[in-house]
């Protein structure tokens, strides 16, 4: 699948660990996010994980088989030779995880590439790397979905570097329904939310009020 800067519109992340642990919770949430229309979806088992490498493959496997099925590419978080072997659409990487330049040498023209970038240097650096498809900025607000957040970027940075960037940006962290018009305003091409969708009591009604919020 090409990349298009429109399936960073509504960007699920999420892996077992924002599920209780739960694989099956996990797997029925993501399809109804699918079912509902995000427009991309990533694949993170992080922080206190509990799947051995083995789960995380045959995971990934079903992931991808149901973004096949709903036309959604799926990406997997730091790890290019599983999204290769999965048949994932594209991989992201954090500024802490596999060298950019590696990831590139092995995903490039296979993979949609996704890159971390916080700090106007990293975005920079970004910039001089055309493999790249596009940036993922965060935390804009406090979020309590990933225990190594980096400090909270705010609207104002996120603005300024989304317009200091020559990638199609998707703001991370925190986002909510009250919030996203504002982050919104930054021009960003996108909104990637994790409990925002994964903790909701309606996941349908919550993706379809996130489409709302970017069509109005």
């Amino acid at each position: 699948m090409n990349f298009n800067p429109k399936m960073l519109q509504v960007y699920l992340v999420g892996g077992t660990q924002d599920t209780h642990h739960d694989s099956y919770e996990f797997l029925a949430k993501v399809e109804e996010a699918m079912q509902a229309g995000i427009t991309a979806f990533q694949y993170r088992e992080k922080d206190n994980s509990t799947m051995t490498a083995d789960a995380r493959l045959i995971m990934a496997r079903r992931l991808v088989e149901m973004g096949k099925r709903y036309s959604i590419p799926v990406l997997i978080d730091d790890d290019v030779q599983m999204a290769l072997r999965v048949g994932a659409d594209g991989v992201h990487v954090g500024q802490d995880d596999e060298q950019i330049e590696q990831v590139i040498k092995e995903a490039a023209g296979k993979l949609i590439i996704g890159y971390s970038c916080n700090t106007a240097t990293e975005v920079e650096k970004a910039n001089h790397l055309s493999a790249i498809d596009y940036l993922g900025c965060g935390p804009v607000f406090e979020t309590t979905s990933k225990i190594d957040a980096d400090p909270v970027l705010g609207l104002t940075k996120l603005e300024e570097l989304n317009k200091l960037s020559n990638h199609p940006l998707v703001a991370i962290g925190g986002l909510s329904l009250k919030n996203i018009p504002e982050v919104l305003k930054t021009g960003v091409a996108g909104l990637s939310m994790i409990s925002l969708v994964l903790n909701s009591e309606n996941i349908t009604e919550t993706v379809e009020k996130i489409k709302a919020l970017i069509n109005n």
